[in-house]
């Protein structure tokens, strides 16, 4: 279950609203829906993809990952969240992102990943950066919490190295109710600009 940074902003009205605005529109031609459930479930069975992840829908059913995609999808529709999908040259889904939004705090968590044979090929630190510039400039948040399980070596060094600032450790709750924990990272949009200017 996502839970919102550590850190707590507050919003105006307007700018709560601005927030949820774009959520609902935000890259409207890769938000997954029913139509990539099987391609999801295809790319959650591989644990080289999935085991790091806390909060995906297990077990991997098409009717668990066919309701996490709806509940996904209704939140987009609040403005709270964005579940992408990275398509590949075949029609398949190579990859994921899912971006949940509390725009009443102007925040968000990014978690993702990327098909095995996608990995360790430089793209993971490339698609963090490209992810967190749209979160901060198109989306309009100005602060983005992140977690990695304290093992994974490889998110944690693509977090690492997109600017973020470590924060100590978190408990995770998984939606088994169980409890995972994570490395934790913020950045604020503040800080990202001017990692942009070095």
């Amino acid at each position: 279950m996502s839970a919102p940074p550590k850190t707590v902003l507050t919003t105006s009205p307007e700018e709560e609203a601005a927030i949820r605005q774009v959520v609902r529109i935000f890259a409207a031609d890769r938000v997954a829906g029913p139509q990539h459930v099987a391609g999801l479930v295809d790319l959650f069975s591989d644990p080289r993809v999935s085991d790091p992840i806390y909060d995906l829908p297990r077990p991997f059913t098409h009717e668990n990952v066919a309701r996490w995609v709806a509940e996904s999808e209704a939140l987009r529709q609040k403005g709270e969240c964005v579940l992408l999908v990275t398509p590949d040259e075949a029609g398949g889904v190579a990859g994921y992102s899912r971006i949940t939004v509390w725009p009443d705090r102007a925040s968000a968590e990014l978690a993702g990943a990327a098909r095995a044979d996608r990995q360790n090929t430089g793209r993971g630190r490339q698609g963090v950066a490209n992810s967190v510039g749209a979160i901060f400039e198109v989306l309009g948040v100005r602060l983005i919490g992140l977690t990695a399980a304290l093992d994974n070596v490889r998110s944690a060094a693509a977090i690492d190295g997109a600017g973020f600032i470590r924060m100590g450790e978190r408990e995770s709750v998984r939606p088994d109710g169980s409890i995972r924990r994570s490395i934790y990272w913020e950045l604020t949009r503040d800080q990202w600009r001017a990692l942009q200017q070095t």
